[in-house]
């Protein structure tokens, strides 16, 4: 079994939320969604949602995981 690292899981967990980039979201607002998100879906769940995104929209995917990636490194510095 591998680990998986708390940057993931908040990453995975914005991925799968509601939240948008055009929104321009607040640090305040990407941690809200990231715990309701991992309240709701769990660790697991939030892995496969991406699992899922990936596979079935591949080209669309790489961008909100890059985007979610950075979002959650700039929102949890904040913190």
């Amino acid at each position: 079994m591998t680990s998986v690292s708390t940057d993931d899981v908040r990453t995975e967990a914005l991925f799968v939320s509601d939240v948008q980039r055009s929104q321009q979201p607040t640090a305040e607002v990407i941690r809200a969604a990231v715990n309701a998100t991992v309240d709701r879906l769990g660790e697991h769940g939030c892995a496969e949602l991406v699992a899922q995104e990936f596979g079935e929209h591949p080209d669309c995917a790489l961008g909100r995981m890059q985007w979610a990636r950075t979002a959650v490194r700039r929102a949890y510095a904040a913190a």
